[in-house]
């Protein structure tokens, strides 16, 4: 981590020097090499702050008044990375967008705990596989393992705190940014052992092995956006309702039966224990899209799931985008008619789907243009399916690829342009249609749906 003179040096070239927090404002600034937006977006948690336009050299600034202390992430599209900025920070950032995360460095005043926070970052990626084989350990040596990593880091920040002044704050989110990562892995152990292994550990587990809970925050608020942070609450209430459901209900030989219970236990352990807001409306969040994208429990479960989340969460922020989500699965249940989204075909002309699936057997799988190996490995799909199916007519629908440039792809891959469409309105048929994800299918027949949640990858195909 000790790289203070790259930074200074590379800082140089565009003009950055390091200045003393004097006032109670920010200077954010920087250079995007190879840009891939026109823009650098700032935001604080889920609400954008400011933004500013690359100039003709590829530099950007932006100035904040009085700001609040704490943790921010920037966007330049599609990437985006923390920065941590407090009233006097004048920050610069250089990066290469051909290797985003390994070449962006910070300098002036500000740097220290964005580039430790960085570091940190790409110490996690870096540590990924060797993490993995550690999950096949038995419990003591896994635990000795992951405690002797989480320490080093801390050391690494003793020696960042006695050679930098970093204040109370940035030392927390730096401390919380090294620790719950190490934690998440505790909490992910006795399930990705069993994986890996075949055996069960959770009786073996050393009597400390979750002696951290016990140092674990629901209230920290600077805590919120902070991805380590959060991955952990994820796998933490995950953990916890699975151990105490092992106990008392819902799971048979380490698998869950029953969903909808396991899911409203999930939601009371976290409304009992989170009381900071955005973090319970977040976590909630997480549940209901887990629950109702990926279990397809029966209507009359969902609607019990949907009711005990109104109960606990009413006042959540984003209740309207979940209500939205649930109803648009409560519209694609089996015998249901599939929803009157139009699309637009090879001639521009619009085509109901009800109108494509009538009289026959359909499947709709769907595509992007932003994204070629999807598209190549799902029309590949497709064409060997039909051709073992030939009683099913497989359509692909197209999302969010301007006219000429699907109309290339189609024709790149000498598809058939009767089966091909494209979404008139994406949002409006993402929504209506719940394309998660994307190698999801809908198979109807005579216009009615079969399966709405079925997988062009899955095993009865």
């Amino acid at each position: 981590m000790h790289k203070h003179l790259l930074y200074l040096f590379l800082f140089l070239l565009v003009g950055c020097s390091v200045t003393e927090k004097k006032s109670d404002n920010v200077f954010f600034a920087g250079e995007v090499v190879n840009p891939t937006s026109k823009y650098i977006i700032l935001y604080k948690g889920e609400n954008l702050i400011d933004s500013a336009q690359l100039d003709a050299n590829n530099r950007f600034s932006l100035q904040l008044d009085s700001p609040e202390n704490g943790l921010y992430h920037f966007k330049h599209s599609p990437e985006f990375q923390y920065v941590y900025l407090e009233r006097g920070d004048s920050l610069l950032i250089r990066l290469n967008t051909m290797d985003f995360d390994e070449s962006l460095v910070f300098s002036g005043s500000g740097s220290e705990i964005n580039n430790f926070l960085l570091e940190l970052f790409l110490a996690r990626e870096a540590e990924e596989s060797m993490i993995y084989a550690m999950y096949r350990l038995a419990p003591k040596d896994f635990n000795k393992r992951i405690d002797s990593l989480k320490q080093s880091k801390l050391d690494e920040l003793e020696i960042l705190v006695e050679e930098s002044e970093l204040s109370k704050k940035e030392r927390e989110i730096a401390e919380a940014s090294i620790v719950y990562n190490y934690y998440t892995y505790k909490e992910k152990y006795p399930f990705k052992h069993k994986s890996y292994t075949g055996n069960k550990v959770v009786d073996e587990l050393p009597s400390n092995f979750y002696d951290y809970r016990k140092t674990v925050t629901y209230q920290n608020k600077d805590f919120t956006y902070l991805r380590p942070y959060y991955n952990f609450m994820i796998n933490h209430f995950g953990n916890r309702s699975y151990m105490s459901c092992s106990k008392k209900c819902g799971i048979k030989n380490d698998v869950v039966k029953n969903h909808l219970h396991f899911n409203m236990h999930k939601l009371n352990l976290i409304d009992s224990l989170v009381k900071e807001k955005d973090l319970k409306d977040n976590l909630f969040r997480n549940v209901a899209f887990d629950y109702l994208l990926q279990i397809h429990d029966t209507e009359e479960n969902n609607e019990i799931f949907i009711k005990e989340f109104h109960k606990l969460s009413g006042n959540n922020k984003h209740i309207s985008e979940i209500d939205e989500l649930y109803k648009g699965i409560l519209n694609i249940q089996p015998d249901k008619e599939i929803p009157n989204i139009n699309v637009l075909n090879g001639e521009g002309e619009r085509i109901s789907l009800k109108e494509i699936a009538k009289d026959t057997k359909t499947v709709f799988y769907f595509w992007s243009g932003t994204d070629k190996r999807h598209f190549d490995n799902i029309t590949r799909r497709a064409d060997y399916l039909s051709s073992k199916m030939p009683e099913y007519r497989f359509v692909g629908i197209n999302l969010k690829t301007d006219d000429l440039k699907w109309k290339i792809m189609i024709e790149t891959k000498d598809l058939d342009k009767e089966n091909q469409y494209r979404a008139e309105n994406f949002e409006e048929a993402t929504k209506a249609l719940v394309i998660y994800p994307m190698n999801k299918c809908i198979i109807t027949e005579d216009a009615k749906i079969v399966d709405a949640f079925s997988n062009m990858y899955a095993s009865s195909f």
